[in-house]
């Protein structure tokens, strides 16, 4: 079994993980609110409307190298990671737009039939945007956007301390060639993937769950520890309780991407019911520790334990140790 200290160094030395630490200073203070007291800088924008109800507003660039490596899935990336981000905030997506810089009209359709594809999967229709044909042969870009609504908000600014910090994922999958993202979307029936997201719109009306945030690039640890800094809490994760596929490193697996993934805070006397729902639905949903009040995370792995961020109150400054 690998050390703790070799996985926590190997945590510190992922740039990804390293990006979302750095992320913060794109962040809007977390004081920072509409008029109608809604956190500015989560996974969507939530504007209130009459009825009690929220209009949630999300957008994703895709990495250059990604739409040049593997256009196709970049299209159906654009689209999955957008819905994605409405579901972490319990909403429902109900239509998306592109924008589409291509040198010609062959290397556009490729992302575009990625994009379609998703689009039909999950049932939220691409219903505009922008497509551009440049003279540069090199510029390849791909960025979407997505509207949605939520009768209640899941954000980033709500975990508390006492919360259970769950960790959902779909472990029917499989690595997508040599990078760290675990596919549970292509081989998955559409009426499947069309349920899966309506799960996490259920646990936040019923009351279930206030807190979460989908697992993205930087993987477990780099995902929680943005939710942390946004909550102004800390947490301490068991590695031996992580939902994981067979077979898997533990290591890549801290830092994996999954096509569905979620961490969520929830109210102790509320963990068995959201647990179950998951489970009852093939989803892998297991308690991986506790939210505190200690503005850090630590990790532990049998007998071992080490704090792998904390934040610095006094200096606005972040390390990993």
């Amino acid at each position: 079994m690998t050390s703790l200290a070799h996985i926590v160094d190997g945590l510190t030395r992922t740039v990804a993980v390293q990006d979302k630490i750095d992320i913060r200073r794109a962040f809007l203070p977390a004081q920072s609110v509409t008029a109608d007291n809604v956190a500015l800088g989560d996974d969507c924008a939530a504007i209130p409307e009459a009825d009690g109800s929220f209009l949630l507003v999300a957008a994703e660039g895709l990495l250059e190298s990604f739409v040049q490596d593997d256009p196709w899935f970049a299209g159906y990336s654009a689209v999955m990671v957008n819905i994605s981000d409405i579901c972490s905030m319990g909403g429902r997506p109900t239509a998306i737009v592109d924008v589409i810089w291509t040198p010609d009209h062959e290397r556009s359709e490729v992302l575009w039939e990625g994009m379609r594809r998703a689009a039909a999967d999950y049932g939220v229709p691409i219903v505009g945007g922008h497509t551009t044909i440049t003279r540069n042969q090199n510029n390849v870009q791909l960025a979407a956007a997505i509207v949605g609504r939520a009768k209640r908000l899941m954000t980033s600014f709500d975990a508390r301390p006492n919360d259970a910090l769950l960790m959902v994922v779909d472990l029917n999958g499989s690595y997508r060639g040599d990078q760290p993202f675990w596919n549970a979307t292509l081989d998955t029936p559409s009426p499947t993937l069309k349920r899966n997201i309506e799960l996490l719109p259920q646990i936040a009306e019923n009351g279930w769950c206030f807190a979460a945030k989908d697992i993205s690039n930087g993987g477990v640890i780099g995902t929680l520890i943005m939710l942390l800094e946004c909550s102004g809490v800390g947490a301490e994760v068991n590695l031996d309780d992580l939902p994981m596929p067979a077979d898997v490193d533990l290591q890549k697996w801290l830092v994996s991407f999954p096509s569905f993934g979620y961490l969520l805070s929830v109210a102790n006397e509320k963990s068995a019911a959201v647990c179950k729902l998951f489970a009852d639905h093939g989803l892998s949903c297991k308690q991986i520790g506790n939210i505190d009040a200690s503005s850090s995370l630590a990790l532990t792995q049998g007998s071992e334990r080490a704090v792998v961020w904390q934040k610095s109150v006094a200096a606005e400054s972040y390390a990993c140790a």
